[in-house]
């Protein structure tokens, strides 16, 4: 049997007829019936079918119930795990606007069962082809920070319409109709705001009052909505329904004529050229092998498979599970510092720079960087070599995991930068864009909100994608297989490896662990360790501390992460949610 936590999970096995009418009934209902825990209790029987093939399993695992019913519904309806992917992306940019929608980007990685291929779906936004170095300047050569966070010009070229059209072409089963359908409803009938909506209005209120549209919609005549009240996006429905039937639309039609005016009246530099020109791209994952498990994850740009593959290069080389629990935490951030100072080096844009990658990932090189780890003390960043210019990482993001009954695995991690993008709705589409123009380096020597470096790679120029430090992944070991992500900035590489750490653990056996674990981050610069409060003991942070290490207490939790486990011995998958989601923690 499969376990249930938050998200949704289910085998094949036969179901009467009278209760897949009544789900479906209820699906069909939920709007009217405004009981979100009800229909989520539910809908763990959503994957049930007439089909009795007990050794397989599906599951589901998103930061929002209603996006898991939407994917539920979907997989009901006879989709495919590509096909609930589509469904959650747009269910989540309807009720979690805060974290992504369908002006913003993300990156898709997919398992095909069929053929056995894993493949990356780079849907990250590019830079206008007007955008250029010296946009955030101003005369004097010092960075203006709201001009890449706020408004016009904060936003590069979505791509997750291009990735919905992608999937359904490509990879998904259904017509994008039908899989659109759950998304339109909820922009259209609404749902009830939760504490992390609330939340994160408080965080960027003065934002979203700057621009009238955005007001109007997401708040309440006027004033923050209140938690159970039920937010509509009429206009952002019928740009939904729109796309349904034309998805080019967004990119060539209707829709991109009114977000470019929108945009261009307000001060903006995208062109009718820059929609028309963006493309998805699908590459080559990056390929990991760690203490007997292969680890698929994200390659350029985004940082995460790099880093990663340094990282755990440098621990096996380190031996790291032959030490105990005082030493590991001093290895790892060692490693980190490193992988990402490299990170800060060498990373960006794959198609516009060339990163010295057969050396990033080779064993021989992550001696080479380990040699210099003491085990006794910590490394100087300044000691590394060094880099000047900043970039920012935006750390409101979302993701999910997905896995269906025929194999296919799907984890994907969307964002659209800070809480709310850039705070600006294009138009009337009811489209709220992204601000990942601020995660490019705006300029030599420039500080930002997160405090990343990098170096030209990262530099803005037309056409090209920022770097990003989303890292969906899949672990396949001898515990079976994995599909994990999270949100949390330049932190995502972080808690993703130390959950694969935590689950490759010989002594660990609760798979379950791994997205409650407590946190601990080090990028290379700033020189200090980050560690979640009310996590860690005295004598843990003490141990840190006599190493030389400048350890200090972060003001919140962070992380959102969304796994699923995959037993293969027991044919059992489990749905692993993190608490902090539960928690209404947002980053």
């Amino acid at each position: 049997m499969a376990d249930r936590k938050d998200g949704v999970f289910g085998r094949r096995v036969f179901m009467p007829q009278f209760l897949e009418h009544s789900l479906r009934w209820i699906f069909s209902a939920r709007s009217i019936l405004k009981l979100s825990t009800v229909y989520f209790f539910v809908i763990i029987f959503c994957s049930l079918s007439h089909q009795t093939q007990a050794s397989d399993s599906c599951a589901i695992a998103t930061a929002h119930p209603e996006a898991t019913a939407a994917g539920c519904e979907v997989l009901l309806d006879g989709g495919n795990a590509f096909d609930a992917a589509i469904a959650v992306t747009a269910a989540l940019g309807v009720v979690e606007p805060y974290s992504s929608g369908l002006g913003g980007g993300g990156f898709y990685l997919l398992h095909v069962a069929d053929s056995g291929r894993d493949v990356f779906v780079d849907a990250r936004e590019i830079a206008p082809e007007r955008a250029s170095e010296g946009l955030y300047l101003n005369a004097e050569g010092l960075g203006v920070p709201l001009r890449s966070r706020e408004g016009p010009l904060a936003a590069a070229i979505p791509g997750i319409p291009a990735a919905l059209q992608h999937l359904s072409t490509v990879y998904a089963k259904l017509p994008l109709e039908a899989v659109l359908q759950p998304a339109i409803t909820l922009a259209r009938d609404g749902f009830s705001v939760d504490p992390r909506y609330v939340r994160a209005v408080g965080w960027v209120e003065k934002r979203i009052r700057k621009f009238k549209l955005s007001e109007r919609i997401f708040f309440n005549k006027g004033e923050p909505f209140k938690l159970g009240e039920v937010l509509k996006q009429p206009d952002l429905a019928q740009t939904l329904e729109t796309m349904a039937k034309d998805i080019d639309s967004f990119y060539r039609g209707s829709i991109a004529h009114e977000m470019v005016n929108h945009v261009v009246s307000s001060g903006g530099n995208w062109t009718l050229d820059d929609l028309k020109n963006y493309q998805v791209k699908e590459r080559a994952p990056v390929i990991i092998n760690f203490n007997g498990a292969k680890i698929v994850t994200a390659p350029l740009p985004s940082s995460g498979g790099l880093v990663m593959a340094q990282v755990f290069n440098i621990l096996e080389d380190l031996s790291y599970y032959s030490h105990d629990h005082t030493v590991r935490p001093h290895l790892m951030v060692e490693a980190m510092r490193r992988g990402y100072n490299d990170r800060a080096r060498f990373m960006g844009d794959p198609d516009f720079s060339d990163a010295p990658l057969k050396q990033l990932m080779s064993l021989e090189y992550a001696r080479k960087r380990g040699r210099s780890i003491s085990f006794d003390a910590a490394t100087d960043s300044d000691s590394l070599p060094t880099v000047f210019d900043l970039t920012l990482d935006g750390e409101e993001t979302t993701h999910f995991s997905i896995v269906d009954d025929e194999g296919n695995r799907v984890a994907a991690t969307l964002s659209i930068n800070g809480p709310f993008g850039s705070g600006m709705v294009a138009g009337n589409t009811g489209i709220l864009l992204n601000n990942h123009m601020d995660d490019f380096s705006i300029g030599i020597g420039k500080g930002n909100a997160y405090e990343l470096v990098g170096n030209r790679a990262n530099g803005i120029e037309p056409r090209k994608r920022p770097l990003s430090s989303m890292s969906p992944t899949f672990v396949g070991s001898e515990k079976g297989d994995l599909a994990i992500g999270t949100p949390g900035g330049s932190r995502i590489i972080s808690m993703v490896m130390l959950a694969i750490l935590e689950y490759l653990d010989p002594i660990n056996v609760d798979p379950e662990a791994i997205v409650s674990l407590a946190r601990y981050h080090h990028q290379y610069l700033p020189d200090r360790v980050q560690v979640e409060p009310d996590s860690f003991d005295d004598a843990w942070i003490s141990q840190l501390r006599s190493k030389g290490h400048d350890v200090q207490v972060y003001r919140r939790k962070w992380g959102n992460m969304q796994a699923i486990h995959c037993d293969t011995k027991q044919i059992r998958c489990s749905v692993l949610n993190d608490p902090r989601g539960r928690a209404g923690v947002v980053f």
